[in-house]
């Protein structure tokens, strides 16, 4: 029987890769158990689109940053509209945020400048930070030193026991995406193993990285269930199981009602 209790922690629904067919992909979901979503932006302007996407879609909520591949394109006026539109009530975190050394896009100064803001704003809003970590591991640890931090790190790819015992200590909670299901993954599940399970999350980070069997195909919310299939085998715990303790997880850290997704 398909459980009513999935969540994808990270989905870009926003994104052109779903103007023809977005309608069709939410039922796909709902079909497939996804009870709530969270719509995560990555510019001003995305931000803007998730607000209005969670408005219009029932049980479904925002998060509102600027991406580091974004940062050096923008301007403070625009982290000044993030700001205003992170107190809208459908916005339960701040971000995607972060760092990233493989890309490149931003000066790194820059990209750390802008992960301190939104750690701030997050701090000051009470809200927990959607954290992006591309090959920045070092980084993120020295980013976020001395500070506790309500955060998520997003789509977890580091296979470095001591940054997840760093970052679980900061107060991380670890989300992950399709990759887990990828046949090379082997590592990166036996990370998994060692999360604590009320520290786990799973995400789809849609359009993109769509686990197997769909891999290398557009990624949408409905796929999150494969990739809860995958850490429901790596845990060894039933399926059922998982799902109601990343469910119990996700209305803790995003501070969603379980009644509205019931």
């Amino acid at each position: 029987m398909t459980s009513p209790r999935l969540v994808d922690t990270h989905a870009h629904l926003m994104d052109p890769a779903f103007d023809a067919d977005r309608p069709a992909v939410v039922t796909r979901a709902r079909a497939a158990g996804v009870a709530a979503m969270i719509l995560v932006g990555y510019d001003l302007a995305t931000s803007r689109a998730a607000i209005d996407l969670a408005r219009a879609t029932p049980d479904t909520w925002a998060a509102v940053g600027i991406h580091p591949n974004s940062a050096a394109d923008a301007a403070d006026a625009d982290f000044e509209a993030v700001a205003e539109l992170a107190r809208a009530p459908e916005v339960v975190a701040i971000g995607e945020t972060g760092l990233d050394n493989y890309r490149r896009f931003t000066p790194t100064d820059c990209q750390r400048k802008a992960f301190a803001w939104h750690l701030d704003l997050a701090d000051r809003l009470d809200l927990p930070v959607i954290v992006h970590n591309r090959q920045a591991d070092a980084d993120l640890r020295a980013a976020t030193a001395g500070r506790t931090v309500r955060g998520i790190l997003h789509c977890f790819s580091s296979h470095d026991v001591e940054f997840l015992d760093h970052m679980l200590d900061t107060g991380f909670y670890v989300s992950f995406a399709g990759t887990l299901t990828f046949k090379n993954a082997q590592p990166l599940r036996e990370i998994a193993a060692r999360v604590p399970r009320d520290r786990l999350l799973v995400e789809t980070d849609c359009p993109y990285l769509a686990p197997e069997p769909y891999r290398g195909r557009r990624n949408e919310p409905a796929y999150v269930r494969e990739t809860a299939q995958c850490l429901a085998a790596v845990l060894h715990t039933p399926f059922e199981s998982l799902v109601d303790t990343v469910w119990g997880n996700a209305s803790t850290i995003f501070r969603i009602s379980a009644e509205v997704a019931a």
